[in-house]
């Protein structure tokens, strides 16, 4: 040991050495053989646990196609990850965590570039750095090493006391409590500690050049000196320092894939094979080719939604957006991928690939396997967690690839998920035991059909609800007159028309829809159909996004789009004083995947009188479901506070008159919420179609 500490303290005081270098042997071996022995070493281990603990077992998954439009990829990886765009996105909400996290990110990049250049080049050769910055160059760098250690440990500080003591919201689950994050906030406390303080006592030895004129270094080791700390022990002292930096470089190195932390290499890379399809968009189930319905193996998942659970970043912000977890529900977003990544690590690679094959114990059984069939059922498809998690996790294909093979496996699904699509299957809508046609809405108002008017230039798509619903068919009727005041030459399918297939889709029967959405292009392509009018937005999500991949191709537009370029070419002109008070609410469907936000909030502001407010926070992409996504409107809820109920206590919270509503579903959640509350005789819940068709005076 006596020779490793002479070897540490010899140091040379006419000559300027980079000072996380002690200049010197290891005994009989010279310093950079040991330095690269150790590297070695680590790097070896990390490749070893890396290939064994992530790539084996991601490649088990399924074949996926992520490698089309390279620059889109590369470039959107970029932002998201060196950028760290979605990180920051919560910023501007008032949750200033995304820029402490963004801080020791960037700090991470600037460290691991001065190990490069500083410790493992500089170890070679002493005179390296200054080769390849200049002695200026240095000096800034030290300076800026200097003072962002100091920066960071404030920060992990911080980081320290929120998660442990303030604990907010998304960091109060069991995940987010775990150890690992404890302990990575040590280690690079103790990087940026042992940084400061090689510095102070390369200073306290008497150390010359640029590392001798850092500031934060500089004062503390004056201050070692003016506490008569010798030459001789500051010497020794920074060697323990500098072996203790490279100790950790190299412990984090081998610690990294056992940990959540392996995040920093799998986001990345799953940041580049995000899906670049549309957000409402569920993949195409090829039928007559697929080994399983849906995914209840490791070998049924996508090799992507495999990686997604190794790029979490454990970070909460998923469960804690989950209008199902806030109100009590089993799921939890974050959960669903980590326990699937769990159970993938602890059962190994499962051998070639094998329809047969069953794995040591399952993924989903009931409420006692790896994840909780009720919590497959709770999703609401809303996609709220997939907007705020800052790796690009893809959650909702991931369970809803489960719920199809809970359905289409195992036949297994809530009753009342069963009977509508029975309903579906028998009647072509979900509505089990409506008295109405697809025409009684349209009485008295003479809208004609494409058989009555082949040529109509616009089809008005009105949907199962706006036409069998009751409460919803005032939507319907509001939509034709303001089609009509526009002298929009329109016409419906009528009874022709049957269900786009979104219920049986999200309740996780693919084949159903495939049925139900083939029959509907056949039939608009029968009448060459171009441009087709929605209410409803989850028609229009699927008609859009989804009937594409099976040959469907229409421009496809919600009323609230079109309605908005009627009023702004002047076709229509609201005229009538409505003395109301608006909180607008975002539909998931129309807004958060497909991003129409402000042609409803346009349509709002034309009516005159009306003032529109918005739902706090909870609004446009960070809006709250109503709780009818995902088959919900025919789906109860497993446990806990109904999601509309919570949508209406924020609604309340505006101390608006009316929640204005771009969906009929939106419209019958919030009406009953508002019931629930007694409510009904102060608080209305309304679409923007329906106040702009009475501001018409039609």
């Amino acid at each position: 040991m006596s020779q490793v500490i002479t070897a540490w303290t010899d140091l040379r005081p006419v000559k300027w050495v980079y000072s996380l270098v002690p200049p010197g042997d290891i005994g009989s071996l010279p310093l950079w053989v040991g330095v690269f022995v150790l590297l070695g070493l680590a790097l070896a281990i990390f490749n070893y646990t890396f290939y064994n603990r992530v790539v084996r077992l991601v490649l088990q998954g399924k074949e996926t196609s992520r490698f089309d439009h390279p620059m889109e990829r590369i470039w959107g990886a970029l932002l998201i990850s060196l950028g760290q765009q979605k990180v920051l996105q919560r910023v501007k909400y008032g949750d200033y965590a995304g820029i402490g996290h963004a801080t020791i990110f960037w700090g991470f990049l600037t460290f691991m570039l001065s190990y490069g250049i500083f410790i493992f080049a500089a170890s070679a050769n002493g005179g390296f750095p200054a080769w390849l910055l200049t002695e200026t160059g240095v000096l800034v760098y030290s300076r800026y090493l200097d003072i962002l250690s100091a920066v960071l440990l404030v920060v992990l500080v911080w980081a320290f006391v929120r998660r442990w003591v303030l604990k907010p919201h998304r960091l109060s689950y069991d995940l987010t409590r775990h150890s690992d994050a404890l302990i990575i906030v040590l280690l690079i406390g103790g990087l940026m500690l042992s940084t400061l303080l090689t510095h102070a006592f390369w200073v306290a030895q008497g150390g010359i050049g640029p590392e001798a004129d850092v500031y934060i270094g500089k004062a503390l080791g004056e201050l070692f000196t003016d506490l008569g700390i010798g030459i001789s022990a500051a010497k020794t002292l920074q060697g323990v320092f500098w072996w203790s930096h490279l100790s950790i470089i190299l412990i984090f190195t081998v610690y990294i894939p056992y940990t959540k932390h392996m995040h920093m290499f799998a986001a990345p890379v799953n940041a580049f094979f995000r899906s670049l399809e549309p957000k409402g968009a569920l993949s195409l189930m090829d039928l007559e080719n697929v080994e399983k319905f849906g995914a209840g193996r490791v070998q049924d998942f996508t090799w992507k939604q495999l990686l997604d659970g190794y790029a979490c970043a454990v970070c909460g912000r998923c469960t804690d957006a989950c209008p199902a977890n806030l109100t009590g529900k089993q799921l939890s977003p974050m959960h669903i991928v980590e326990n699937l990544k769990d159970h993938l690590v602890e059962i190994g690679h499962q051998g070639e690939r094998s329809v047969e094959h069953v794995e040591p114990f399952p993924i989903l059984d009931g409420d006692d396997g790896v994840i909780s069939e009720t919590s497959i059922w709770d999703c609401l498809n809303c996609g709220a967690c997939m907007e705020e998690c800052p790796v690009t996790v893809e959650h909702v294909p991931t369970i809803m690839d489960m719920r199809r093979y809970l359905l289409l496996e195992e036949s297994k699904a809530p009753e009342t998920a069963m009977n509508a699509l029975l309903s579906m299957e028998q009647r072509g809508h979900p509505w089990r035991g409506t008295t109405y046609s697809r025409t009684d809405w349209a009485e008295g108002l003479e809208v004609p059909t494409l058989a009555e008017k082949p040529d109509a230039e616009v089809l008005f798509w009105v949907g199962c609800t706006p036409a069998l619903e009751q409460r919803s068919q005032a939507i319907a009727r509001s939509m034709a007159k303001v089609l009509k005041a526009a002298k929009v030459d329109f016409a419906i399918l009528g009874d022709e028309e049957t269900c786009t297939g979104d219920p049986a889709r999200r309740m996780g029967n693919e084949y159903l829809f495939q049925i139900l959405a083939q029959q509907n292009i056949d039939t608009m392509n029968g009448y060459n159909v171009k441009k087709v009018v929605t209410i409803c937005p989850h028609c229009f999500n699927t008609m859009k996004n989804e009937y594409p991949q099976l040959g469907g191709n229409f421009e496809v537009l919600h009323y609230s789009q079109f309605v908005d370029r009627l009023i702004k070419k002047g076709d229509i002109k609201p005229v009538k004083m409505m003395d109301i008070t608006m909180a607008y609410h975002d539909s998931c469907f129309l807004g958060r995947h497909n991003g129409v936000y402000d042609e409803p909030r346009d349509v709002a502001k034309a009516i005159p009188g009306l003032k529109l407010v918005e739902m706090g926070s909870r609004c446009r992409e960070r809006g709250f479901c109503c709780g009818a996504g995902g088959g919900h409107m025919w789906i109860e809820e497993s446990q806990g506070t109904r999601v509309n109920h919570a949508r209406t206590d924020q609604f309340l919270e505006t101390e608006a008159d009316t929640v204005g509503v771009s969906c009929p579903f939106c419209v019958q959640m919030m009406t009953e919420g508002i019931q629930a509350k007694g409510l009904d005789s102060e608080k209305k819940a309304k679409d923007v179609l329906e106040i702009l068709a009475e501001s018409l005076e039609l």
